[in-house]
Order: C-alpha cells, then sequence, then structure tokens
C-alpha cells in the first residue's frame, strides 16, 4: 500500500469530495502530487500527510479538551517556495508544531494575515515606486496590529529555459518574439508583480508577449510548462530550473520575508517559531540551496511597538 500513487479520481472518492477540489489543492500547493507523462499521481503517503494535517487538530481536541486554541495549527499564507516547505516539514518533527499552509500567492497570503485567517504570511512583493521588498505593503496595511516581519531568504529570479537555451532567449525583449511562447504566474503572486516592473522598466508592452495571460499557481506548475516543451520561457526562481534539470538566465535577486501577526493564542508558539528560524539546528538542516541566501534568515527586519516586549 505504501508504494501506491492514486489518480485524482481516487483521492476524491476517499476524502468523498469533488475531483475538482482535489485539484484545487494541488493547484495551491496543499497537496503534493506528480505527473507521469500527462497524467497526475498523488502517492499514497502524501494522502496519509494531507489526512492528518486536516483531521489530527480535531482528534486532539476531543481527546484533550483544556483550551481549544491549544490545538489549532498555525495557519501560513502566501507564495509557494521550496524552503517555506521545508520550513514547515521542520517545524513539524523539531518542534511539534503544526502549519497549515496555504499557498495562494504573496499578495492574497498578506490580504489573508490582515482579514486574520492565518498567523504567518510568506511574501516577496516588490513595491513599484520604492523598490522596496514587502515593508511598503506591510506599513500601509499593519496599523493597529501586532506583527513582526523576519527575513527568511533572497532568491534569484530569473528566465527559465529549455536545456541548452534553444530559443536564444536572452532577454525581455526575446518574449514578444513570435516564436517565443510563454508561461505566466497568477496576478497577485510576488513573481508577477516583479516581472510586470521589470517589463514597464524595459518599455515592454505585455499584449506583445504570446501567453503572457496563460497563469499558473506556483514555479514548479509553471517549469513544468518548460520541461514538456508547452512553453519556451517563463519567469521564476532559479530553484523551480534546478529541480527539473531547466537551465537559468539570472534577472534579479529578491528578499522573501515571513510576516507574523500574534495574537493572545498564538503569541507563544510564534515566537518558538521565529527563535527555531535563527536556530544553528535549523539553518543546519537546509540543503539544496541553489539559487537562494540564507545569510540573513531568522533577522528581524521590522516589528510593530506592540509587540516589542517579545524578544525575537
Amino acid at each position: 500500500m505504501e508504494g501506491k500513487a492514486y489518480t485524482p479520481d481516487e483521492v476524491a472518492q476517499l476524502f468523498q469530495i469533488s475531483k475538482h477540489t482535489v485539484y484545487e489543492l494541488i493547484k495551491r500547493g496543499e497537496l503534493q502530487a506528480f505527473k507521469v507523462g500527462n497524467k497526475m499521481r498523488i502517492e499514497h503517503s502524501e494522502i496519509e500527510r494531507y489526512k492528518e494535517s486536516t483531521k489530527a487538530p480535531a482528534k486532539k481536541a476531543q481527546m484533550e479538551q483544556p483550551d481549544i486554541h491549544a490545538s489549532l495549527p498555525i495557519r501560513l499564507s502566501g507564495s509557494h517556495d521550496f524552503l517555506v516547505e521545508h520550513f514547515v516539514k521542520q517545524t513539524s518533527k523539531d518542534l511539534q508544531v503544526q502549519i497549515q499552509p496555504t499557498y495562494i500567492g504573496s499578495l492574497e497570503g498578506l490580504m489573508m494575515l490582515y482579514r486574520g485567517q492565518s498567523d504567518i504570511a510568506a511574501i516577496h512583493l516588490l513595491d513599484p515606486a520604492s523598490q522596496e521588498y514587502n515593508l511598503p505593503f506591510i506599513h500601509q496595511l499593519f496599523v493597529y496590529e501586532s506583527i513582526a516581519v523576519v527575513r527568511f531568504v533572497s532568491r534569484e529570479q530569473g528566465f527559465i529555459i529549455a536545456k541548452d537555451n534553444p530559443k536564444g532567449i536572452t532577454d525581455f525583449n526575446d518574449l514578444t518574439r513570435k516564436d517565443v511562447q510563454f508561461v505566466n504566474r497568477q496576478k497577485g503572486a510576488g513573481t508577477r508583480f516583479l516581472l510586470d516592473s521589470l517589463l514597464s522598466k524595459n518599455g515592454i508592452d505585455p499584449a506583445k508577449i504570446n501567453g503572457y495571460g496563460n497563469e499558473e499557481w506556483n514555479h514548479l506548475s509553471t517549469a513544468s510548462h518548460i520541461s514538456r516543451g508547452m512553453a519556451d520561457v517563463t519567469f521564476g526562481i532559479q530553484s523551480a530550473a534546478s529541480h527539473l534539470g531547466l537551465d537559468f538566465i539570472p534577472v534579479a535577486k529578491e528578499q522573501f520575508d515571513l510576516v507574523f501577526r500574534y495574537t493572545n493564542e498564538n503569541k507563544q508558539e510564534l515566537t518558538n517559531l521565529i527563535h527555531y528560524l535563527q536556530s544553528s539546528e535549523f539553518k543546519s538542516s537546509l540543503t539544496d540551496l541553489e539559487g537562494y541566501g540564507i545569510e540573513e534568515i531568522g533577522t528581524l527586519i521590522y516589528q510593530t511597538s506592540k509587540v516589542e516586549e517579545t524578544s525575537c
């Protein structure tokens, strides 16, 4: 049973949900899948992991029932990243803290945090006016909330292209060529913010880019279009190219941060998570760092006066 792989239809039957819901879970990164040819498959171990992530809090609440908040998972929303996935797994292993991720893009992830629908936002949003990452958006939104902004990593963003660059793509002007097919990230993604800013800076009209309106929800999805020959180029992170054996042309380095919003219920757990980010234990667990910079990981970038008494 352990080695079995299921189709989306079979997963839908197991959970008694629609096939459309299964695809949405895969699209948002909440359920990890892989492809065999053009067929989607989900491993048995991944189904068990997802089942635990959704059912464990309820079981714990039923068994203990001392404090309903103690059984609630920490909710993370925002941008998908391989090292964020690693952080989620390691905190479960080392701290026994369950983080429930929703990979929905930087802007929507930050808005979920603002609306109180998550506890942590993973973001990399470039402000076109100041050319500063993340803080301009945070200053506008979080006036009365208790938050802390912690540097996670820096990432190389650029063109992801097929091995040996058969189309000879070198810069933004090549995206407007008629023989070049592009695939984009969805509106609200930090990568989309950066791309649009660079297109404007280079005087490129998006309407002239074949495939600019074709959107995917994470870096691996866009990169897989290149590996399958469905597109010639996308804009994304170097680690996605490395995962699929594709070539990469670096264009920009961006800052990826985690925003923690404190409540009475989550304050201690969020403080523990920040301490863990800063620990040598977590840093030593990081591998496969091509395209990443971790020199500032765990550094406190900003906090509101309401949480200054919390040592980070």
